[in-house]
């Protein structure tokens, strides 16, 4: 069973995208290629994986 996991889009560098777990903000970044995310993503977005997807969430 897959577990949805909310980020924060830290930073933005190139085609990665660091992100910042919400849950647990003390957890070194995670580094994830911008073809993975949506489009839309901009630093500071909050993001949603669930079902090997990333998707915006409000």
């Amino acid at each position: 069973m897959f577990e949805r996991v909310d980020y924060i889009i830290e930073r933005i560098d190139g085609d990665y995208a660091y992100l910042k777990k919400v849950e647990n903000p003390d957890e070194e970044l995670k580094c994830v290629a911008r073809a993975l995310l949506p489009e839309e993503i901009m630093e500071g977005s909050r993001v949603a994986y669930e079902l090997l997807q990333y998707r915006i969430v409000q």
